[in-house]
């Protein structure tokens, strides 16, 4: 029973994940093929100085944010609950770390191409490099829930 409930959970983490990585690959793709209009913000220094400032900033706070505040609510809480409202709890941690993430990623690359300057385009790609902490898979949510010490002791 737990088992299918955490190859269900997987399945959910897993396309959650790549969809993040199709939604940036498709915003890319639409401003390469000229379906999203390139460089809106060439030519308005304020504007294009606020953009690039936002950016950054979204890139140092919510980047780290994202993988400390999932690391901290899993020692801290997750870990404290029955494994059934763990689980839920995980899931929801893992949305909204990839939510952060995407946010910074899909901002910051739509930047690059409304300004054409590469500030944008460096941290989008620190957020999508970022991604790569949270790739899931059932052993890293075994241990992180440290469900591989109670399976080997069902065995």
């Amino acid at each position: 029973m737990m088992e299918k409930k955490i190859k269900a959970l997987l399945t959910l983490l897993k396309i959650e994940f790549y969809a993040m990585w199709v939604i940036v690959i498709g915003l890319i793709a639409g401003y390469e093929c000229g379906i999203l209009e390139e460089g809106v913000l060439i030519g308005n220094d304020n504007a294009m100085y606020v953009a690039q400032l936002t950016g950054v900033l979204l890139a140092i706070c919510l980047i780290p944010m994202s993988l400390r505040i999932f690391n901290l609510s899993l020692t801290k809480y997750i870990k404290t609950l029955n494994i059934e409202n763990a689980l839920k709890s995980y899931r929801r941690w893992s949305e909204v770390r990839i939510i952060l993430l995407l946010v910074v990623a899909v901002f910051n690359i739509s930047l690059y191409y409304w300004t054409m300057d590469n500030t944008g385009l460096l941290c989008g790609g620190m957020a999508v490099l970022a991604s790569m902490f949270c790739i899931p898979g059932k052993k890293r949510i075994l241990s992180e829930l440290d469900l591989t010490k109670e399976e080997e002791e069902e065995v």
